[in-house]
């Protein structure tokens, strides 16, 4: 093998598994530190720059980050990521001061279509730039999907007020209750560009029969979960069956415990495990005593008269063929019909643009999607740009959020007269933490313990106010123990191949047998000889260039502590710890560009 170009941005970064894997690549490692020092508003600004909602995502995140700590690598649970920004965000100071301030229009005119993640997101990063960005939303206040899909007892008004408010107040213009009826009459105002962050507005429908005879209690979910949001909705009868396995379907059975369902019952078509819901989605759902049957599938609304009195399901059990793709197919056990009052439909979302004409320049392909650039987010239009659930289908706000960040940087580099492919390198800091011959400026003894778990609200209080907040989120306490969990994946071993005498010392008090010092040799084989062998190639392996003896240097990341232990032990200095932290470029930034990929 070569030896490893540690230079590359890309190196460092993969090795962060929890930056890398967030679609923001927030610095994770920097701001858990931070909080350990007590250091929250520092903690909440890291979090501010690359994923814009701290407070927001630190209780909504579907956490992409989490399963791919390094911790849970040690033991069963990975380090709670996603709670951490959430002290950030409840311990922080008064922040405002610390935002940028607005700036001098510069003259071009930005339309932003929703009021969601997204397009927010775009709006945080042009306004600052002297571009007047104008966020249109059918809805009276900020915040998308945020605010009407998630109920106020995961999040509160006030959480998502104090976020979208730090954007709003950076000069955009918010027109809420107004919404776009045309594409071609927004392209006649003579946008310099046109952001559409609308999401995916329209839940699936379930064509069975009965549907539209008993209607009047058969409910679409995201709908539904909106007119309770909004207080259009404050109550439900008291058997409610909710279909689907993903997290709207969590959010639906559980606000319908809270507005009076006394025997709520989610049914899924797929096992427990294939579930979409997140599993601490599932988990709070079953805490509060919401059964969910799997492997059952909606055939038929039971009715009298138009009233709705039960569902009848088919069960079905799953079959693979030889490719292990999977088929559901009749179990051949009896159908089963549930008596219920209401359900709640919450099989999948999907998009819907009937606001966009065929003539003005926007081609959709054959599932009625935009052609979206998945690098720069133009349409075929190429002052027309789309963005999170708008773009490619329902996902999730960080991913709305990674979003806007790029589809702001083609957009000012459009309107700067630059190549929107062109993107801009990170900015890369590395930097040794040595403070002494076995010292360093990070705490690197590893905890030992256990996830911390986060405090909720006594159930029977939560399910009576539909407003009451069940998580109630880690105290300092609880919080300093969570951070000591991080495992300074950010801080890297970094080998001198010049101050080597291939002593063996580093391998020797290695934890986890990850260094090895042996011949050089193809990858597939390289990684076969190693003192524990490595079976994942997605996982790097850090290669020095030769030594004296003609051998190499070979560290697996899959499986290092970053304990420093090696350095400590190496008497030369070969080893060195150096933190690493790569700051992504976002619109206005003027780092060097070249072909290499920057993220």
């Amino acid at each position: 093998m070569k030896p490893t170009d540690i230079a590359a941005p890309d190196y460092f970064h993969k090795v962060v598994d929890c930056q890398w894997a967030c679609p923001a690549h927030t610095p994770v490692p920097e701001y858990i530190r931070l909080i350990a020092q007590g250091r929250y508003s520092d903690a909440y600004m890291i979090n501010w720059k690359s994923n814009v909602f701290p407070g927001i995502l630190g209780r909504t995140c579907d956490r992409p980050c989490e399963p791919a700590c390094r911790r849970g690598r040690v033991e069963e649970t990975p380090v709670a990521i996603c709670r951490l920004k959430r002290v950030a965000a409840d311990f922080k100071d008064d922040i405002k001061q610390r935002l940028p301030h607005p700036a001098a229009k510069n003259g071009k005119r930005i339309a932003l279509v929703g009021g969601g993640p997204a397009s927010l997101t775009v709006a945080r990063d042009l306004a600052p730039l002297g571009y007047h960005c104008t966020v249109f939303d059918g809805d009276p206040e900020a915040g998308g999907m945020m605010r009407t899909q998630i109920p106020k007892f995961r999040l509160p008004n006030s959480v998502i007020d104090e976020e979208t408010g730090y954007i709003l107040n950076l000069g955009v213009e918010f027109k809420g209750g107004h919404r776009i009826e045309s594409m071609n009459a927004l392209l006649a105002e003579k946008y310099d560009a046109i952001f559409v962050g609308s999401g995916a507005p329209r839940g699936r429908e379930l064509d069975i029969p009965g549907r539209k005879e008993a209607a009047a209690n058969i409910h679409i979910g995201i709908e539904w979960l909106a007119n309770v949001s909004f207080g259009h909705v404050d109550k439900i009868g008291k058997r409610v069956i909710v279909l689907g396995g993903g997290n709207t379907a969590m959010d639906c059975c559980r606000t319908a415990r809270r507005l009076g369902g006394e025997k709520v019952t989610v049914v899924v078509r797929s096992g427990f495990e294939e579930m979409k819901a997140s599993p601490w989605e599932k988990e709070d759902a079953i805490h509060e005593d919401i059964p969910i049957l799997n492997y059952m599938v909606p055939v038929a609304f039971k009715h009298v008269a138009g009233k709705l009195i039960g569902v009848t399901f088919q069960h079905v059990k799953a079959e693979y063929d030889a490719k292990g793709r999977r088929n559901l197919v009749p179990s051949g056990d009896p159908d089963q019909t549930i008596p219920c009052d209401d359900v709640l439909v919450a099989v999948g979302q999907e998009n819907a643009f009937p606001w966009i004409e065929q003539d003005c320049g926007i081609e959709f392909d054959k599932w009625h999607m935009p052609k979206v650039d998945q690098k720069t987010f133009v349409s075929t239009n190429p002052k027309v740009f789309f963005g999170g659930d708008a773009a490619f289908g329902p996902k999730n706000i960080i991913w709305a959020v990674a979003h806007g960040h790029d589809a702001a940087m083609s957009i000012h580099r459009l309107l700067s007269g630059e190549d929107i492919n062109e993107r801009p390198l990170p900015e890369v800091q590395i930097s040794s933490q040595k403070m002494g011959i076995h010292e360093w400026s990070y705490d690197n003894d590893i905890s030992i313990d256990k996830r911390f778990k986060v405090p909720h609200r006594d159930k029977v209080v939560a399910l009576k106010d539909i407003r009451a907040e069940v998580e109630l989120g880690y105290d300092v306490k609880l919080a300093l123990g969570e951070a000591h969990r991080c495992l300074n994946c950010d801080v890297q071993t970094v080998f001198s191949t010049s101050l080597c005498i291939e002593c063996d010392a580093c391998a020797d008090i290695c934890p986890m047998d990850c260094i090895t010092f042996t011949d050089n040799g193809e990858e597939s084989d390289l990684r076969t000889r190693l003192k524990a062998p490595s079976p994942h190639p997605d996982q790097d392996l850090y290669v020095s260039s030769d030594l004296k003896t003609g051998r190499v240097m070979v560290k697996d990341e899959d499986v290092c502590l970053h304990c420093g232990l090696c350095a400590e032990r190496c008497p030369t200095g070969a080893w060195d710890m150096q933190k690493y932290f790569i700051e992504m470029t976002y619109a206005g930034s003027s780092c060097p560009t070249k072909s290499r990929s920057a993220a």
